[in-house]
């Protein structure tokens, strides 16, 4: 068989793996809330979660198309399909890696830090598109921020509207909205995080010059999204634990805040064509929830363990990512 046609079918394969293990790892964002408040069972929030993350990631290419041309060109990258294929190996380490610990780091770092160490691997600095690539870092370092001034807002302006409800009566009235807000939450994380697998598929078949646009195929769209459903079924109980009740005892009024408002910010991502990390911001909007209602009540030493692992994603990967190149580099 041909090398790039070789090359090409594993990145498809290990593309498809890395949305799989982004469904199980990053569903617990979506749901923790709804589960933490026991709004929804386990199962059958990730039953609903994959339904809505498959409609999501049939519904938007935006996102797609920054991936597969901001970060790096494909069209003058050299060897282009053996760096994507590092980056995705790298990726999907660092995913099981963090999500056996339970660790809610983000999908995105992983996969951006990746292709850019290894293409800087392959090409030195010169390859990236630093435009792009500033911009997706931007958006990805500002989100968070966002998310936490929103949780704030958003409860903020919750207590106003319903101080004067009886408190049992208004957390058996959020638990239902949280079924609604659950579910435009995976909606949300399917319209963003899976097209970060299209994007990197569409890449390797402009490297492979199987494609000469940057459009997304129909068949992609549809394996991204099948992938990204099927991991989701599968759960992450692990980082549910984490997110839903380490950074604060969730009642079902503060779930339905974090989930809201970190919704429409991913969302607002999506529609402007930006990939934010929808783990950074479920968990900042949690915290911001948090700061609303008591701020000694937000578990800061767990919230900074999470920091923390935000900022080491992205180095970590690429690090990672440039010595999986350079192994791979010897056998291709």
């Amino acid at each position: 068989m041909d090398t790039i046609l070789l090359l090409t079918i594993l990145v498809v394969v290990f593309a498809l793996a890395f949305d799989f293990i982004n469904g199980f790892h990053d569903t617990a964002n979506a749901i923790a809330t709804s589960v933490s408040t026991r709004a929804l069972k386990p199962r059958t929030a990730v039953l609903m979660a994959a339904v809505m993350n498959f409609v999501g990631a049939l519904t938007f290419t935006g996102v797609a198309k920054t991936i597969s041309k901001d970060i790096v060109d494909p069209f003058v990258l050299d060897n282009g399909s053996l760096v994507i294929l590092a980056a995705l190996t790298a990726a999907i380490a660092w995913n099981l890696i963090t999500w056996y610990y339970g660790i809610p780091s983000s999908s995105s770092h992983a996969l951006i830090g990746s292709i850019a160490g290894a293409a800087i691997s392959a090409a030195g600095f010169g390859i990236l598109n630093y435009t792009g690539f500033l911009k997706i870092l931007q958006a990805l370092i500002i989100s968070p921020f966002i998310a936490l001034a929103g949780g704030f807002l958003m409860m903020s302006l919750f207590k106003v509207l319903f101080k004067n409800r009886n408190l049992f009566k208004a957390n058996k009235r959020f638990r239902y909205m949280q079924i609604g807000t659950a579910a435009l939450q995976s909606f949300t994380h399917g319209t963003n995080d899976a097209q970060k697998a299209m994007g990197i598929i569409t890449m390797a078949l402009i490297a492979a010059e199987m494609q000469a646009g940057d459009d997304i195929q129909l068949w992609v769209r549809i394996a991204a999204a099948t992938a990204m459903g099927l991991g989701t079924s599968i759960g992450g109980y692990k980082i549910i634990k984490t997110v839903g009740g380490k950074i604060m005892k969730i009642r079902p009024v503060n779930g339905a805040a974090a989930d809201l408002s970190s919704a429409i910010i991913i969302f607002g991502a999506t529609l402007i064509h930006l990939p934010v990390s929808t783990t950074h911001v479920i968990s900042s909007a949690i915290m911001g929830v948090g700061s609303a209602q008591r701020v000694k009540g937000v578990k800061w030493g767990v919230a900074q363990k999470i920091v923390m692992t935000w900022v080491i994603t992205l180095p970590i990967s690429a690090l990672i990512a440039a010595l999986v190149y350079q192994v791979l580099n010897l056998f291709f």
